[in-house]
């Protein structure tokens, strides 16, 4: 307790009767005082180490630091002490002096944000020093420590209730009960739509659903780069070909975008005889020109569409060409055909080790294998899935399509369910692919005159090889 001597009970301004009150902060050496006149609203507020945490203070206080909790003021300010000066409040009960001091520093500090007077701080004086040191004449509350990060906000974010174009959709603004919709699709439910006079419309039926439902598949988005999809078998004879056709006609009918089939056979190919619609011009050509090739327009004079929009680039097939299709020039014409189209279709050459079986496993992102239905033909084809397992394309293998194709008319000797049952302990999917007679002339392929049966196989298994496409994305 300071003596009666003390000049700060001289130095300090009574006005009136009016009594200061003094929070005296608990601690061993308590460097601050919180000093309240009780009914002035001119007060002088001086803050504690806690509550001058998070600023700073100016004018005239030297060597202030703000401390992280109230126990380490011994340490920053050692022999230092803050005077105390008595009161008659001083003289209550610790917690009713506590409750009094925190309600009354509350309402002063609401008034110091509504415009009151200034607050001042304290200066605590060391012990060396006998004279009491200056007060300051005001303390403003200056910037916080942390600095601020400011960032934008979009036009509307300022305000919770405001809207933006983009919530005007149209499933929010037209009226459902007047909206057209399409004609339904089925038998009866047409019936219904048409009798009625157009008034009830049941929707489209189970199998109208079916088809879209396939068409949303097959149509699904493929992001990035190119995707390439080899089709491979070891055997000739299998329908490999016609695979290849099949599967590119599926995607170009119902994908938005650009779908190629390559025939990179190193001997003569038949694959553009599977479109109605050729060039004239051959692989061989676009390897020659692949350098002179700065539009769609250049690579369209060389390859052949078909009415589906399938494009199809055919195989070298004149007999004076002694240099068959390389590596090198798979690579280039995967180049080109990656810069225009989406899906990249290669009908590969019977066998698995010819010279572009290389390149074309090194780009490919999904492998489909044709497998025969015969004992011979589909020993072939799981040899041919240990062959690509050994030789470091385990993933692709297990993310592969096998396609069993059925190139003869009748019934086959083998058992469709066992055959599939081995191949789907191996590979991702399984797809039957029946006889159809349409294929089986060895002529152009029209999709619009397969049997429905062929049809629906050939967009299964577009559907299947764009999952396993997407699949790949996702994980990538």
């Amino acid at each position: 307790m300071p003596s009666e001597s003390d000049d700060d009970l001289v130095d300090d301004d009574v006005i009136g009767d009016e009594v200061p009150f003094v929070v005296e902060i608990p601690a061993a050496d308590p460097p601050f005082v919180v000093e309240i006149p009780a009914e002035t609203a001119e007060a002088e507020i001086v803050e504690t180490v806690a509550d001058a945490e998070d600023w700073t203070v100016e004018d005239g206080v030297e060597d202030w630091e703000p401390l992280e909790d109230i126990a380490d003021a011994d340490e920053v300010l050692d022999d230092r002490s803050a005077t105390r000066v008595p009161s008659a409040a001083a003289e209550e009960p610790s917690s009713a002096a506590t409750e009094r001091a925190a309600a009354t520093v509350d309402a002063a500090f609401d008034d110091v944000v509504a415009g009151a007077p200034a607050v001042a701080a304290a200066a605590p004086r060391s012990a060396a020093q006998p004279e009491a040191a200056p007060r300051p004449q005001a303390v403003e509350r200056a910037y916080p420590l942390a600095d601020v990060n400011l960032t934008s906000k979009r036009l509307g974010e300022f305000e919770a209730d405001r809207e933006t174009a983009d919530l005007l959709t149209a499933d929010r603004l037209l009226d459902p009960h007047q909206v057209i919709r399409s004609e339904p699709e089925g038998y009866w439910q047409h019936l219904v739509y048409s009798i009625s006079g157009r008034r009830i419309n049941l929707g489209d039926g189970k199998r109208a659903r079916a088809r879209k439902d396939l068409d949303r598949r097959i149509a699904a988005p493929l992001n990035g780069v190119a995707r390439f999809v080899p089709v491979l078998s070891r055997k000739g004879g299998v329908g490999k070909t016609t695979v290849t056709t099949l599967l590119g006609m599926a995607l170009a009918d119902a994908r938005d975008d650009r779908v190629i089939a390559v025939d990179a056979n190193p001997d003569r190919g038949t694959l553009a005889e599977r479109i109605a619609r050729t060039s004239g011009k051959t692989v061989r050509d676009l390897v020659r020109i692949r350098g002179d090739v700065v539009g769609f327009n250049d690579l369209s004079t060389i390859v052949a569409r078909d009415e589906t929009r399938l494009d199809v680039v055919a195989s070298d097939s004149d007999p004076r060409v002694s240099e068959a299709f390389s590596d090198v020039d798979y690579r280039d014409v995967a180049s080109l055909a990656a810069h225009y189209y989406s899906i990249v279709l290669t009908d590969t050459g019977t066998g698995i080790v010819h010279s572009v079986m290389g390149a074309t496993l090194e780009l490919a992102d999904q492998i489909v294998i044709v497998a025969g239905l015969s004992v011979d033909e589909a020993r072939l084809a799981s040899e041919t899935l240990t062959w690509l397992e050994t030789n470091g394309h385990a993933d692709k293998v297990r993310n592969s399509v096998v396609v069993l194709n059925n190139s003869r008319p009748g019934n086959p000797l083998v058992q469709l369910e066992e055959l599939e049952s081995h191949f789907r302990t191996r590979v991702r999917a399984v797809v039957r692919m029946p006889y159809d007679p349409h294929i089986a002339a060895g002529s152009a392929i029209v999709f619009r005159d397969l049997q429905p049966a062929t049809r629906l196989a050939a967009r299964d298994l577009a559907a299947t090889v764009v999952e396993g496409l997407r699949s790949l994305a996702s994980a990538a």
